[in-house]
């Protein structure tokens, strides 16, 4: 019997994906699946791939036609299918072996698991992969979480189906137990916050300004050949000219206005609060997803309230400034929770290599992630990425857009979320003397809990009760 590097469980979309492009690789791959027809069904479709792909219907063995030390790749939802999984194959396994998580699971749950497994002595790894079903299948973006050790022996398989952006593969082991899992929940907070604003922008183009869908598809067409280049920016071109073959109408104007969510993006919110942060845009984002799916509610309010929405006039050049101005903010609050995160746990995170790893492969891969890396490499003041010499210019320059578009916005009666935190969020990090102080002095009056003297030491009162 073949003896296979690695191990894939969970052929659904993403496993598969990275099953082929394993493969692809000349790296033979031990498959299998809960359902056992779906593995016979995926060989059938391999192609020349199959004489790579070992496929076993019983998890013994399954685990029996793996080289040792063992690698085995999980690609399954996460949560408890992931803990009964371990349960099942633990056993099964030796002293030095590896269990990797490629899925989308809460950070906190990895962390347990790998504490968990060292105890049996077996290593775990928490992998985010980003990059949908193309991305997995010809080179996603990866952030590995987990042991030196286990880095040792995952990077020549990981660095060989990874993106590339000029020849550096887009993986890197970011740190231990969580850290990978937290980065790609990270990641996908800020996909959302990238994806409202543009889903703000194409609003103010439709609606403010009359443009048609083929109209706004050539201005997204014309901002993805310079700094606004993004995966998401293209693919939102090629949307708004795509038409539906039922009715001949845009196909954008028959999808339903009701957005759904797999939670990523809520935990990078839950996250940021406990650590003391708040990732304001990503919360903007998350927020109007929700407010998204209340389509009644809405259609009532619009009776009742009124729901007119009045023109507004900004130009192409002024929405594109609005618009990096956004992205860099959007990116900027993701940075500081990886960056509060390392220190809270220890992880020692390299932004600048996470922003490198995100260039190619992933869903926010963008022209913008380069200039990242570049400021992070430079070390801004106090680890501030809108400090960045660089990036401080960039927002001098593009600032006054995204405040002009706001207001017209606002005025107008456009709901603009996302860009209207960037906006209040830049407004107050610049304000080197703000209005803190008034929440201290009622914070003092109700509950006597002190305040900061500007220029003394020690907590203070007020004269309120005198």
């Amino acid at each position: 019997m073949t003896v296979a590097r690695i191990g894939i469980y969970g052929l659904g979309t993403m496993g598969s994906a990275l099953a082929l492009n394993m493969a692809e690789h000349g790296i033979d791959v031990a498959i299998s699946n809960r359902e056992v027809p779906r593995i016979n069904a995926f060989m059938d479709a391999s192609g020349d791939l199959s004489k790579r792909l070992h496929p076993h219907e019983t998890l013994a063995g399954f685990v029996a036609g793996l080289e040792v030390p063992r690698l085995v790749l999980f690609m399954i939802p996460s949560g408890d299918a992931m803990d009964e999984m371990i349960t099942r194959i633990a056993p099964l396994l030796d002293h030095g072996d590896m269990i990797i998580d490629a899925g989308n699971a809460d950070f906190h749950a990895t962390r347990r698991r790998a504490a968990d497994l060292a105890r049996q002595k077996l290593h775990f790894v928490g992998m985010g992969v980003s990059g949908g079903e193309q991305g997995a299948r010809h080179g996603p973006s990866m952030m590995v979480g987990g042991s030196d050790h286990s880095w040792q022996q995952l990077a020549p398989v990981l660095s060989s189906i990874a993106a590339r952006f000029r020849g550096d593969p887009c993986v890197a082991l970011l740190g231990p137990d969580g850290a990978g899992h937290f980065v790609k929940t990270v990641h996908n907070g800020i996909e959302y916050a990238d994806m409202q604003l543009i889903a703000e922008l194409h609003s103010l183009l439709r609606y403010g300004m009359a443009w048609t869908p083929p109209e706004v598809a050539d201005l997204f067409t014309v901002w993805n050949d310079g700094p606004l280049q993004s995966y998401l920016v293209g693919i939102t071109a090629n949307i708004l000219r795509a038409s539906d073959p039922d009715t001949g109408h845009p196909m954008i104007d028959v999808i339903k206005d009701s957005a759904g969510q797999k939670g990523t993006g809520r935990w990078t919110v839950i996250e940021a609060l406990c650590l003391g942060q708040s990732a304001t845009m990503i919360e903007a984002a998350v927020a109007a997803r929700s407010w998204s799916s209340e389509k009644d509610t809405r259609q009532t309010a619009e009776t009742v309230l009124g729901g007119a929405r009045l023109g507004v006039s900004l130009s192409a050049e002024t929405l594109a400034d609005a618009f990096l101005a956004a992205r860099i903010l959007a990116h900027a609050q993701g940075f500081r929770l990886l960056s509060e995160a390392s220190d809270h746990y220890d992880w020692q995170l390299d932004l600048a290599r996470i922003a490198e790893i995100w260039r190619a492969g992933c869903i926010i891969r963008s022209a913008l992630l380069d200039d990242i890396a570049a400021a992070f490499h430079d070390t801004p003041k106090h680890g501030e990425l809108i400090l960045a010499p660089v990036i401080a210019e960039r927002l001098g320059h593009a600032i006054p857009a995204l405040r002009e578009t706001v207001a017209a916005a606002v005025h107008a009666g456009h709901a603009v979320p996302a860009l209207s935190a960037a906006l209040a969020w830049y407004d107050s990090m610049r304000q080197g003397f703000g209005t803190a102080n008034i929440i201290q002095a009622q914070r003092d009056v109700f509950g006597r809990h002190g305040f900061q003297r500007l220029g003394q030491s020690g907590v203070h009162h007020g004269p309120w009760w005198d």
